[in-house]
């Protein structure tokens, strides 16, 4: 891939990637790493005591709905009777919006009284969906509509804090978010621009008043909400029975200086949800806003930064490393990956100590994305390369042994020269000159083709290199690029191929065309120096010395049907072939005359006899 194209892509994918930052596209993936990354379980805090209504309570007690007022007046009255171990501020789960039995109702005020306004009760904002205009005047289906708000029975609203209940769920079905309050319309709200506390943070703002402190208000989103850290899973807050403390079996020194939430700690009241810190365990209503109220006292909580800045960084994160990446080998790449993810992962933990969130996973995808490219790049496309560079060696070497040098991965071939001991073979067609001026061009090529193939198939049978085709000549060598065992004799063999093959040939060409041709050939062997000879934009693989003149000479002087041979091939392979003496001929280029053979009959295997032609 060109560099500018490359760059291209790179840009193309960053900003990509930028807009699923953006938009959030995969917020449900995200969620699931940083509710893990972030998560800070580090222990929940014992001044926050649950009183559950619980399964023991029911059993004792009997339907809530029957007893509950009359029970909770009980508890107040009791945790409020010793002026020295009294709660710092409690909180009740409970949505009690109607009167239901006035003696019950009247005592649960009573008894809220006695507590100086310490005391926070639940409350419900309805949502309904409803057609609405936005600040262009355009009309839209807001889901998100206050229809109603269910407050406590009016003479129990009036001694008591309020504090809506309901729960933040994201749209992955987790929670993971809590608001401090919500503005109330006005058609429902007692006074304009009112605004209701939401439960948890009623009561931290009770518990902080009541502590002289300042309250810790954290940043909101668009939404006027603010993501939390969990510090406990389920069952992990303190909680006791309701029957157990009526009972008296649970002192009451216990609950100083606390914040005692009652609430649902039963399945029979369909008060839990899934909390992002625990995904396997359903958490009840209470145990939540106890979390809620934790994060607010620790500060606990984060708003996320502004997403244009994050795709910013997201793009310029993908850019660098791409760009860096694509020069550096894959093990490298790999690593520095896993580093980046781990450090992106340490920076957000960090921040989120400081109250900022960012996403992580829009790095994890582009990490796991950037090793898959890289992956494709440095080996698959290199391994097309190879499978392209094969198929390309095929043509001079025999196919098989490029097959085997496939599997083995045991590839030598040297750039520049080196001397190897190798065969030669040099064929050529006699008469050839003569047949292509009595043909025509497109019969001469047929003809010559027919030729080659015969040529070729003879060198690669016996795992030759197919070094170049002149003309009507071809040169082979024998034992390089790769070594070769016995390679004169596999000379010499596809040297007897050639001219086997030749007799075939020359009835089909005499049949059809009424022409003949007949192969003069030589081969010789000795040292040489083989390798890639020619510049770095054009280069061939070839040899070059004495033993391949030697060749050339020897193929040029054969006749036709004729193998010369020189006496060093003789010698090696005295005992698989026979050979007739032409004489000592003179070879140009020879100061001297060689003496010069001319195959009559080749053992073509050890176990077979020979065969004469």
């Amino acid at each position: 891939m060109k560099k500018h194209v490359y760059k291209i892509c790179v840009v193309i994918f960053a900003i990509l990637m930028a807009l699923a930052v953006v938009f959030d596209i995969f917020y449900s993936v995200d969620a699931f790493f940083t509710d893990r990354i972030y998560s800070r379980l580090n222990g929940t805090d014992p001044k926050i005591i649950i009183v559950g209504i619980d399964e023991e309570s029911l059993g004792e007690y009997g339907n809530f709905t029957l007893w509950s007022r009359e029970k909770l007046a009980e508890l107040i009255e009791k945790l409020y009777e010793d002026p020295q171990n009294t709660p710092v501020v409690m909180g009740l789960d409970f949505i009690l919006s109607d009167h239901f039995d006035e003696t019950a109702d009247e005592a649960l005020v009573e008894a809220a009284k006695l507590c100086d306004g310490n005391i926070v009760i639940g409350s419900n904002i309805v949502y309904r969906g409803n057609l609405e205009k936005d600040s262009n005047g355009k009309l839209f289906y807001n889901t998100e509509h206050i229809a109603d708000v269910e407050m406590p029975y009016e003479e129990l609203e009036n001694v008591t804090v309020t504090g809506f209940t309901n729960a933040c769920i994201a749209k992955d079905g987790y929670v993971r978010y809590a608001m401090n309050n919500i503005r109330i319309p006005s058609e429902l709200a007692f006074k304009a621009g009112e605004t209701q506390d939401s439960f948890a943070y009623a009561v931290y703002r009770l518990y902080a008043k009541r502590n002289g402190l300042q309250p810790y208000e954290p940043k909101v989103n668009s939404k006027r909400q603010f993501q939390f850290l969990y510090s406990g899973e389920s069952t992990e807050y303190s909680e006791v029975s309701l029957k157990a403390v009526l009972e008296d079996r649970i002192p009451m020194n216990a609950f100083k200086d606390s914040i005692v939430l009652v609430g649902a700690y039963a399945p029979g009241f369909q008060d839990s949800y899934q909390p992002a810190s625990d995904r396997g365990n359903a958490m009840y209503g209470v145990e939540i806003h106890a979390n809620i109220i934790q994060a607010y006292m620790r500060q606990k909580t984060m708003v996320s930064v502004n997403r244009i800045i994050m795709a910013l960084v997201t793009a310029i994160i993908i850019t660098a490393f791409m760009l860096w990446g694509r020069k550096k080998n894959l093990a490298t790449v790999i690593t520095a990956s896993i580093v980046l993810a781990g450090l992106y992962s340490l920076i957000g933990r960090w921040l989120s100590s400081m109250g900022l969130f960012i996403p992580c996973v829009y790095i994890f995808i582009f990490l796991v994305l950037g090793i898959i490219y890289f992956v494709i790049e440095k080996y698959v496309i290199e391994w097309i390369k190879r499978r392209h560079t094969l198929d390309v060696f095929k043509k001079y070497v025999a196919p098989q042994v490029v097959d085997e040098l496939s599997h083995t991965g045991e590839f030598r071939l040297k750039l520049g020269g080196e001397k190897r001991d190798i065969a030669v073979l040099f064929v050529d067609i006699r008469g050839f000159t003569t047949l292509s001026e009595n043909l025509e061009p497109e019969l001469v090529v047929e003809i010559l083709n027919e030729y080659l193939k015969l040529v070729t198939d003879c060198i690669f049978k016996h795992n030759g290199t197919l070094d170049k085709f002149i003309g009507d000549a071809a040169m082979a060598i024998f034992n390089a690029p790769f070594d070769l065992n016995d390679y004169v004799y596999e000379a010499v063999l596809a040297a007897w191929d050639i001219k086997k093959g030749a007799a075939q040939l020359e009835e089909k060409l005499k049949d059809r065309f009424d022409k003949t041709i007949r192969f003069g050939i030589g081969v010789n062997c000795g040292q040489a120096i083989v390798g890639n000879i020619g510049c770095d934009f054009r280069m061939d693989y070839t040899a070059i010395g004495d033993t391949v003149n030697t060749a050339a000479r020897l193929e040029s002087n054969a006749g036709p049907g004729e193998i010369y041979i020189s006496e060093q091939v003789k010698e090696i392979l005295s005992d698989r072939i026979q050979a007739a003496s032409v004489g000592a001929i003179p070879l140009k280029g020879k100061s001297k005359k060689l003496e010069v053979f001319s195959i009559t009959s080749v053992v073509e295997d050890k176990g077979k006899e020979r065969t004469d032609l």
